[in-house]
């Protein structure tokens, strides 16, 4: 799999490496996938994807992203995106990839970081607060969880657009719940 995702990206790859270059960072290999760091923080991560290759900024969310090129895969807290579909592509965008790996190591330098989500930030869809209000031993159940493991649950009910789907995807959830498991926790 590795050679493959190297012969895939490899005029991408070399590209941003030159890109790259002219800044004190010391690439490594983590992950599998060439990673730039300072000071020993992971600074941007190179990555070959089906459809496109990125440069993943771990503090991304903290950036001031003016040209708004950067993208938040799942539900990653900090890490985001720079997307690009050929060699030709970074070189066209060299001035803002450099731009934005400035700002980053800036960032990095300086120990920023984002805050933690808290529980208390996730929404409690009505559905479920419906669900608490018939159920209270499901409610307790809830409760007991880690907060990390109830915000999953929140998030993955709450991403549903439709209430019978958030219905469905609660009453899906309520075993696992009962047992004290996480959302992708499996026995």
């Amino acid at each position: 799999m590795e050679m493959a995702y190297r012969e895939r990206w490899e005029a991408e790859i070399a590209e941003m490496r030159r890109v790259l270059g002219g800044f004190a960072m010391k690439e490594e290999c983590k992950w599998g996938k060439p990673t730039y760091t300072v000071d020993g923080k992971n600074v941007v991560i190179m990555q070959g994807f089906k459809e496109y290759f990125g440069l993943g900024f771990f503090q991304g969310a903290l950036l001031k992203d003016p040209r708004k090129v950067l993208v938040q895969l799942g539900q990653v807290h900090a890490g985001r995106v720079m997307k690009f579909t050929s060699a030709k592509d970074i070189t066209a965008r060299a001035a803002t990839i450099k731009a934005y790996v400035r700002e980053a190591i800036a960032v990095e330098k300086a120990g920023l970081r984002m805050k933690r989500k808290k529980t208390s930030d996730f929404p409690v869809p009505e559905e479920l607060r419906e669900r608490f209000r018939r159920d209270p031993r499901f409610k307790r159940a809830f409760e007991a969880l880690t907060p990390g493991r109830q915000r999953s649950y929140l998030y993955h009910f709450a991403a549903a657009k439709q209430s019978a789907t958030r219905v469905a995807r609660i009453e899906k959830a309520i075993p696992a719940i009962l047992e004290g498991r996480g959302f992708l926790e499996r026995r």
